[in-house]
């Protein structure tokens, strides 16, 4: 049986994608933050994922106001990198795992979750960004990738709850999968930022690590947390830290922290890291 073995949760700030690319980590103003990723670059090396279920949400690279799915799974063979705008990132394709992603869209809907199928998109900084800041810059992705999209950019989004139960449904697909794989899911988005308005620029480093703290802890308090404390403590764009639920919902009710790290600022951005193993 595929086996879910651990969760990760990273911001997917863009301006981290353009340091890799332009080969600036490493300087004194990236290094900090990517010094904060050096423990789990080297114990991703040792786990030898199989799989990555990585939640992300789309920032109108494939989606956009014409259709906007709360939950969408990627069932494609590959996903190509994004244009944003200035063409796409210089990284490699991203290769999926349609058998598994089949399966675990069918077990969901099964489950009484409303999914929507993908099975073409290009993919952008919210998928390959947090790609990049684990595995740095391979020839080739050293995993396959299960995208799942969230729609946390428009109006109405799914509450905490909803997505900490997509992952325990998530949880439940990948231990149904007859196939052996070391599968691993990613929350990935946020931490406290807003781009616009008058709060641009608004970081909360006390909000945001009480909300780590709260992935730390055997409680599932922080699924009931409303999205007006979201927008209000961690700005417009704070609300993508539901997706960290997702994640975190999937590793059952008591997990040990592998690795944790909290940084301001990235941009206008928090950023924050956490690495999780379930333990029941």
């Amino acid at each position: 049986m595929a086996r879910l073995t651990a969760g990760v949760g990273s911001s997917h700030v863009p301006l981290l994608g353009v340091a890799v690319d332009q080969g600036k980590s490493g300087d004194d103003y990236f290094g900090p933050i990517f010094a904060g990723y050096e423990w789990t670059r080297a114990w991703e090396k040792a786990e030898k994922p199989d799989v990555i279920v990585l939640v992300y949400n789309d920032h109108a690279s494939a989606f956009d106001m014409k259709i906007v799915p709360t939950f969408a799974i990627g069932c494609g063979e590959h996903y190509k990198p994004a244009d944003e705008g200035w063409g796409p990132r210089k990284v490699p394709d991203v290769e999926g795992h349609a058998d598994l992603a089949w399966h675990i869209a069918q077990s969901l809907i099964l489950d009484d979750f409303d999914m929507t199928i993908i099975n073409e998109m290009d993919v952008d900084h919210g998928l390959t960004v947090p790609l990049s800041m684990m595995f740095g810059t391979p020839d080739k992705w050293p995993c396959k990738v299960v995208p799942l999209a969230v729609n946390v950019v428009t109006y109405p989004v799914p509450s905490g709850n909803r997505c900490w139960a997509l992952g325990e449904a998530i949880a439940r697909a990948v231990a149904s999968f007859p196939e052996d794989l070391n599968v691993q899911i990613w929350g990935t988005g946020g931490m406290s930022h807003q781009l616009q308005g008058p709060r641009a620029g608004l970081l909360n480093r006390e909000w945001d690590n009480k909300f780590l703290d709260l992935l730390e802890s055997d409680s599932d308090d922080v699924r009931w947390i409303p999205h007006i404390e979201y927008l209000r403590e961690t700005g417009s764009e704070g609300i993508e830290m539901v997706m960290w639920l997702i994640m975190r919902g999937a590793l059952g009710d008591s997990v040990e922290t592998l690795h944790r790290f909290y940084h301001v600022p990235a941009s206008n951005t928090a950023v924050g890291h956490l690495v999780l193993q379930p333990t029941s």
